[in-house]
């Protein structure tokens, strides 16, 4: 085995070191979301780094936190571009942090929502009163809100 032979890694062996599909995996490149370009070996196979790996978890999670694909195109170009473009990467970063924000305080308000529910409910449950939920409409008031 040679020494550039252990340091790369297939694309079967990223999917399942990340999660990503190979097909995921294939998209991203033609989409131009690797930072640089993917190598393939003497046999035209993708060949990767554990370098590329970090970018991918990286990349699967700004995906999976709503990052539009223009936006992570956009990152991963400023990266590919180098010195200079440090500011510009960090509003990336940033407008993408304060969306997410949002969205953990919009899961935390729904999540507040059901946990009174679920109170709401075991105590009817419990009482032998559950017949009279839903008699003046769903009462969605929060768990902290009630008195």
């Amino acid at each position: 085995m040679t020494a550039a032979s252990k340091t790369t890694l297939s694309i079967g062996e990223v999917s399942a070191l990340t999660g990503l599909t190979t097909h995921t995996l294939r998209f991203y490149e033609q989409e131009g979301l690797f930072v640089e370009a993917v190598r393939r070996n003497a046999a035209g196979r993708r060949v990767f780094t554990q370098q590329e790996v970090g970018w991918l978890r990286v990349c699967a999670k700004l995906r999976s936190s709503g990052m539009p694909l223009p936006d992570i195109r956009r990152y991963a170009e400023l990266v590919r571009k180098g010195a200079g473009t440090e500011a510009d990467r960090f509003e990336i970063l940033r407008r993408h942090e304060a969306r997410v924000q949002r969205q953990v305080a919009d899961l935390q308000e729904a999540l507040d929502v059901i946990q009174a529910k679920v109170a709401l409910y075991a105590d009817h449950l419990a009482a032998g009163s559950a017949d009279t939920l839903w008699r003046d409409g769903p009462d969605c008031t929060p768990a902290r809100d009630v008195s």
